[in-house]
């Protein structure tokens, strides 16, 4: 039998129902992928090159290119994602060297921490460095004449958020490499700074490249930021949302979307492009790298931790401080009163039990979703030839997409109204799938790893002795692969509690996600409540990140037993 993914059997053998029922799924799959995301920026190309007498043309970027200020919108994009870029990864890498690299007490401290802000919308370090830097700031005399509201601000916070990125990325990188390369520099009495840039930094340069194109690209299409801490400061994020918010400007919205795409598009390109030149840096006769405890290069990067960590902390902690405090920087009276205000009055308890809907339907209904499309693409049997690239381009596709696209996207095609899914407009459905999309490869390049582990042993046993492969995915194949689904399904729930920019377009008043309330309420000038429901946010998630840690622990005692012996 092949295993190939394709019809094709062996002579003589007919086809099983499961093989005849893997084709369609696939299939399936591939067609709510095309609807929900193909039919979306399709719409978006046609509503940037069509005008209002419905003439197709470049008229609409004709007219873009003639706006004041336009190009100033394009440049400060570029430079400000470039300047980001530049410090984000070298702070990420070292941090990661400290902690794959260097013996450092508490090392999954500092991981958890580097990590930390991911529990929280892009909002949360906006509103903490308007509170640290700003003209009532504490820190404020740090900048001088220097405002923070503009490309300072942006930067800094932009920083802040992306850092987590970089360092997931930088860690993996960090984490395997072969020990006998750092013998061989010692046998010939290398200096440490040879060591480093023969050895260390070639092993990582792919994990440098795709660090620094994923925070270019995270830069790029940030929204949140720029809008809260950005002051008059143009970028093409914010340009999309005053113009298709602001002017109901849909055309003019369509082609900076397809400006903000291209960028992302591009660094997501040479990161594949570098990716499938990419040569394991293990062998199989390797010898796992342990570093060896030495003051002089643990001292001083155990500081750098403590210096970032301290920052990192710096930054939820003013967003919680300014939560309770009743008036700053008058009266810093410590109160509840932003809770009352912003869950009583401001009706942000109802977008807060939305985001809790948004969060869990995303993770409930996406992570089988992706892991059986996963599933099919790897294990299945049956479709026609040429239905399995497609799935798989379709599957990469997202990663490249801001969420601001997609919910441009998402308005021209759903809103349309000869469209017979007109109906999903509005409500939390259509949230829901949008949230889904926007973060659906890295949930299925995590599906793939995992499915790709298990050898394809198990499915020719089960053929042998007639058993479907469905029972054997029931039975072997999601239990061995509890530990991506449950962080499949984590990942789908803090990111559609934290994320702004692809629900920003597709809310109504009964739909309001809590992170779009928040940016709803820093425009009212409600500094208080926005920090209050920023501040609930990451309560939300961090209980949540405890509760998956409960639940894996207990799951993997019962259902995981095989591991311990490995561990």
């Amino acid at each position: 039998m092949k295993v190939a993914g394709l019809s094709t059997l062996p002579p003589g053998r007919r086809a099983t129902f499961s093989e005849r029922l893997g084709g369609p799924l696939l299939l399936l799959a591939a067609v709510a992928l095309a609807i929900f995301l193909l039919l979306p920026l399709g719409a978006l190309l046609l509503g940037a090159i069509r005008d209002d007498a419905g003439a197709f043309g470049l008229a609409r970027f004709a007219e873009f290119a003639a706006t004041p200020g336009m190009a100033t919108a394009v440049w400060n994009t570029l430079w400000v994602a470039l300047a980001v870029t530049a410090i984000t990864v070298p702070l990420a890498f070292v941090y990661a060297y400290a902690i794959e690299r260097a013996c450092l007490p508490l090392r999954g401290l500092w991981r958890i921490i580097g990590l930390s802000a991911l529990l929280g919308p892009s909002l949360v370090g906006a509103i903490a460095f308007i509170q640290w830097f700003g003209t009532q700031g504490v820190l404020k005399a740090w900048l001088g004449e220097t405002s923070v509201y503009g490309p300072v601000g942006i930067v800094m916070a932009t920083v802040y958020a992306s850092f987590p990125h970089a360092l997931m990325i930088l860690v993996v990188a960090l984490a395997t490499a072969d020990g006998r390369l750092y013998e061989a520099a010692d046998a010939l009495s290398a200096s440490r700074w040879r060591k480093f840039v023969t050895v260390t930094l070639p092993g990582a340069r792919y994990g440098l490249i795709s660090a620094a194109l994923v925070v270019f690209a995270y830069s790029v299409s940030e929204f949140g930021i720029p809008k809260v801490i950005g002051g008059n400061f143009q970028v093409l994020a914010v340009e999309i949302y005053v113009q298709v918010v602001g002017q109901h400007n849909f055309g003019r919205g369509a082609v900076v979307a397809l400006l903000l795409l291209l960028p992302v598009l591009l660094a997501f390109v040479i990161d594949w492009h570098l990716q499938r030149r990419q040569q394991s840096g293990l062998t199989a006769r390797a010898v796992p790298y342990r570093p060896r405890p030495d003051w002089r290069r643990d001292l001083p990067l155990l500081f750098y931790c403590l210096l970032l960590t301290t920052a990192m902390l710096g930054v939820l902690g003013m967003a919680a401080y300014t939560s309770l405090v009743r008036f700053w920087p008058y009266n810093l009276e410590l109160s509840l009163d932003h809770y009352v205000y912003g869950l009583a009055e401001a009706g942000v308890l109802d977008a807060w039990l939305n985001s809790l809907r948004i969060a869990g339907l995303t993770a409930l209904l996406g992570t089988p979703f992706v892991f059986f499309t996963a599933w099919l693409l790897e294990k299945g049997q049956g479709g026609p030839a040429g239905l399995r690239p497609l799935v798989r381009a379709l599957a990469a596709l997202p990663m490249g997409v801001p969420g601001l696209v997609l919910g441009i996207g998402y308005i021209l095609f759903f809103n349309g109204p000869d469209n017979p899914l007109n109906g999903l407009y509005h409500t939390l459905t259509i949230m829901v799938i949008a949230t889904i999309v926007h973060f659906y490869t890295p949930c299925h390049l995590t599906a793939v790893t995992a499915l790709k582990g298990i050898d394809r042993e198990f499915e020719a046993v089960s053929a042998s002795l007639k058993v479907s492969p469905f029972v054997t995915l029931w039975r072997v194949t999601l239990p061995v692969c509890l530990p991506a689904v449950l962080e499949i399904a984590r990942y789908l729930f803090i990111n559609a509690m934290t994320t702004v920019s692809a629900l920003v377009f597709l809310y109504s008043p009964e739909t309001l996600p809590a992170s779009v309330a928040i940016l709803n309420l820093d425009e009212a000038g409600e500094l208080g409540p926005a920090a209050a429901m920023a501040t609930l946010i990451v309560l939300t998630s961090a209980t949540i990140s405890l509760l998956y840690s409960l639940v894996t622990h207990l799951l993997f005692r019962r259902h995981q037993a095989w591991r311990q012996g490995q561990r």
